[in-house]
């Protein structure tokens, strides 16, 4: 690791910057999580990129930085997309944020990495602050394998069928979620997933940080008795002890070990992954021959 340089972020960022797209991370709400490497970039790139302008425009001003700031979202990627190519061929530093964290994490521009990947061009990420990742490692939930999902869907019947594919996964689920919505995901949450362990974060990193801690059905009451608000992010464990299968899937399973193993082996393996007791299975294969 090379020591760090005490000369000014922009000198340091004209003197080595070399042409490229730099992916950079912004702080989630306290300005002070800035990296001093994300400093240099944005006082030397040539172009910034931000999704919303007004909102970036605070950070760059705090930091005195004034490299041009242009939008960049999902609504004008036709306009800008050819634009920052050509930038880019003309051996610029151009640099992408979003409103907050690091960009293209339930952000838009992952068009813009993939275009500047197919035309050869140089493509930098720059870690940094993550509001999914802030609220999973102040959880206390297993963190060794997780999901990040993004933003749950709108409507009601969306939102569950999301949920219903999600429910296989054994790991750790992160959502965003609005404070106008969150009690009513929660209860989706609930009646698909079940009552697992969860944490409701918000307002990571400002003045109003909360972490609220229980399982799905405390969350819930929590939300009703004091309502949340700010910016929220779910932290769903996985399930304790592993979930009970559904009849239907274990009955499937049956029929396709039944022919090579018999009813005893099959009852025995399938007892330690589908959270029925050997019995029960064992009664249900026979059933099945």
């Amino acid at each position: 690791m090379s020591s760090i340089d005490l000369i000014s972020p922009k000198e340091t960022a004209q003197s080595q910057l070399s042409p490229g797209l730099y992916i950079v991370a912004t702080p989630i709400g306290n300005l002070r999580d800035i990296t001093l490497r994300a400093l240099e970039v944005l006082h030397g790139a040539d172009r910034i990129l931000a999704e919303d302008t007004r909102q970036s425009l605070k950070l760059l001003q705090n930091y005195k930085i004034e490299t041009p700031l242009t939008a960049y979202h999902d609504h004008n990627v036709a306009k800008m997309l050819p634009k920052v190519m050509e930038w880019l061929d003309q051996d610029l530093v151009v640099a992408q944020i979003s409103d907050a964290g690091t960009p293209l994490v339930s952000d838009p521009g992952y068009k813009l990495v993939r275009a500047a990947i197919d035309k050869g061009h140089k493509v930098v990420p720059l870690p940094g602050a993550s509001a999914s990742l802030a609220a999973l490692v102040a959880a206390g939930l297993p963190s060794d394998r997780f999901l990040f999902a993004g933003f749950l869907a709108n409507k009601t019947k969306a939102r569950q069928a999301a949920l219903s594919e999600l429910k296989p996964v054994k790991s750790t689920l992160i959502f965003f979620e609005s404070p106008k919505r969150v009690e009513k995901s929660l209860v989706d949450i609930l009646a698909i997933l079940g009552n697992r362990p969860a944490v409701l974060a918000r307002e990571l990193t400002k003045k109003f940080e909360e972490v609220r801690r229980g399982n799905v059905e405390e969350l819930i009451e929590q939300c009703r008795n004091d309502p949340p608000r700010g910016e929220i992010v779910l932290v769903i464990g996985p399930p304790e002890g592993g979930e009970k299968w559904d009849e239907d899937v274990l009955d499937k399973a049956l029929v396709d070990l039944l022919p090579d193993v018999g009813a005893k082996r099959a009852s025995a393996e399938l007892a330690e992954i589908s959270g029925w007791s050997k019995r029960d299975i064992y009664q249900r294969a026979l059933t099945l021959k």
